[in-house]
């Protein structure tokens, strides 16, 4: 959910006359598009009709109002990368600035608003060495492909026009889930008619007509930054920690929530260690051993209100938004995604305990 939560709208010009191309060209192009590097500004804005919690106010100080903040409203950040391991993300919101920011060597995130900043040394990687990423959820190109590998003989994928992006024309290349069981209405990608690379990802769901996510770019150049870029300095006065970190960094797991990898099942985790039931739009998120009620909080007034439901797999309350639903059991487990409550329901009564 924060994976998707920090997205936003991208205001478009007149529609440019490109070349036909059919979708499953565009898609090839699209999923082996490659460049040295980019920089620009990505707005992103997000409206998932979430309900809000009562005494639970914006702002980034708890892990509630960052929930709260990342889910909802609008964002601007910079980006910029270069190949092979260079990535700087920086936020700005609320007269503040948030950086994360690595040239390969070293990794920095800095919050201006709390004159705090971390700094880790990045070890050598046991075997590919990967970079490390910048958060995914500001960059256009890793949400576009979250949705591209969700794709499975349930989408249909067809290109519904052209539009300029970012002052670049591009085509927009149509994810429409055929099945019944999500929110999701259809996801759009606006493809780089000259890089291959996506530049805009809108998400709308299935009833009405305007964007629940959206995040793109506007601007974008696609020449390769300094390398100063990727440099930090904290300002005078900041307090700067340094985690010690392991000699060597363990392989990135590979696969996205909702498109498992090839391999067994893993059993569930322990509490709160998220399990992916199911696959492609219908997935749901699984999480045994949350402990959201009980103290008179917040959330136990809100789920006061929510609806009731049993089944085979026990009782507990639906909390249900334009996009994102959540089953809470009375035994503990969280059911949540963009799906449908009876999918949730569906999901729960299959599920180990």
């Amino acid at each position: 959910m924060a994976g998707v939560g920090t997205l936003g709208p991208v205001v478009a010009d007149a529609s440019p006359k490109l070349p036909d191309i059919s979708a499953q060209e565009l898609l090839a192009k699209v999923q082996t598009a490659k460049v040295d590097g980019l920089s620009g500004t990505v707005h992103s804005s997000a409206d998932l009709g979430l309900p809000a919690l009562p005494g639970v106010t914006g702002g980034s100080d708890s892990a509630s109002g960052t929930v709260t903040e990342m889910l909802s409203g609008e964002h601007t950040a910079r980006v910029a990368f270069a190949a092979p391991d260079k990535a700087r993300v920086s936020v700005l919101d609320n007269m503040a600035e948030r950086v994360w920011t690595t040239d390969g060597k070293s990794a920095w995130a800095y919050d201006s608003g709390k004159r705090e900043a971390v700094k880790l040394q990045i070890p050598a990687h046991k075997s590919s060495g990967k970079p490390e990423k910048a958060p995914q959820s500001y960059n256009p190109q890793d949400v576009a492909k979250q949705f591209l590998d969700a794709i499975d003989p349930t989408t249909k994928v067809d290109v519904s026009g052209t539009e300029k992006v970012a002052g670049r024309d591009a085509y927009k290349l149509r994810l429409t889930p055929k099945t019944d069981k999500t929110t999701v209405g259809s996801v759009t990608l606006a493809v780089d008619s000259r890089t291959w690379v996506p530049l805009q990802v809108s998400v709308l769901p299935r009833t009405g007509k305007d964007a629940a996510v959206e995040i793109g770019f506007t601007q974008v150049s696609f020449a390769v930054p300094s390398a100063s870029t990727f440099a930090f300095t904290p300002p005078k006065g900041v307090e700067v920690t340094q985690p010690k970190v392991p000699t060597t960094r363990p392989d990135v797991p590979k696969g996205i929530p909702g498109k498992p990898e090839a391999k067994p099942e893993k059993k569930p985790g322990t509490a709160n260690e998220p399990t992916v039931l199911g696959e492609g739009w219908s997935s749901v998120v699984m999480v045994r051993g949350a402990k959201l009620t009980g103290n008179g909080g917040p959330v136990d007034q809100f789920l006061a209100g929510a609806q009731t439901v049993e089944g085979s797999w026990g009782k507990g309350k639906i909390v249900t938004s334009k996009m994102v639903n959540a089953l809470i059991t009375d035994d503990g487990r969280v059911f949540a995604g963009l799906v449908t409550p009876q999918t949730l329901q569906d999901a729960a009564a299959k599920a180990p305990r």
